[in-house]
C-alpha cells in the first residue's frame, strides 16, 4: 500500500470526525443565540403590557374620579329640582 493511501484513510476519518464536531457546536451555538433573541422578545413584551396595564390603571382611576364628580353635581341637580317643585 502506498503512503499517500495510507495517510488518506487515516485523515479522511479523522477530518470527518472533525467536520461533524463542528458542525455540532456551530450548531449549538447558533440555538443559543436563538433562544437568547427569543428571551429578549418576550422580555421586552411583557414590559410594554406592565406599561400598558399601569397606563389603563391611571386612565381607570381618572375616569372613576371624574364619575364620582358628575354623581355629586347630579345629586346637586336633582337637590335644586326637588327645593324648586
Amino acid at each position: 500500500m502506498s503512503e499517500s493511501v495510507f495517510l488518506l484513510t487515516i485523515c479522511l476519518p479523522l477530518a470527518t470526525i472533525v467536520v461533524v464536531f463542528g458542525m455540532r457546536s456551530y450548531a449549538a451555538i447558533q440555538q443559543a443565540k436563538a433562544r437568547l433573541a427569543n428571551d429578549n422578545a418576550y422580555r421586552q413584551i411583557a414590559e410594554q403590557a406592565a406599561a400598558a396595564q399601569a397606563e389603563t390603571a391611571r386612565r381607570l382611576a381618572s375616569m372613576d374620579a371624574t364619575l364620582s364628580e358628575l354623581k355629586s353635581r347630579l345629586a346637586t341637580v336633582e337637590k335644586v329640582l326637588k327645593e324648586v317643585e
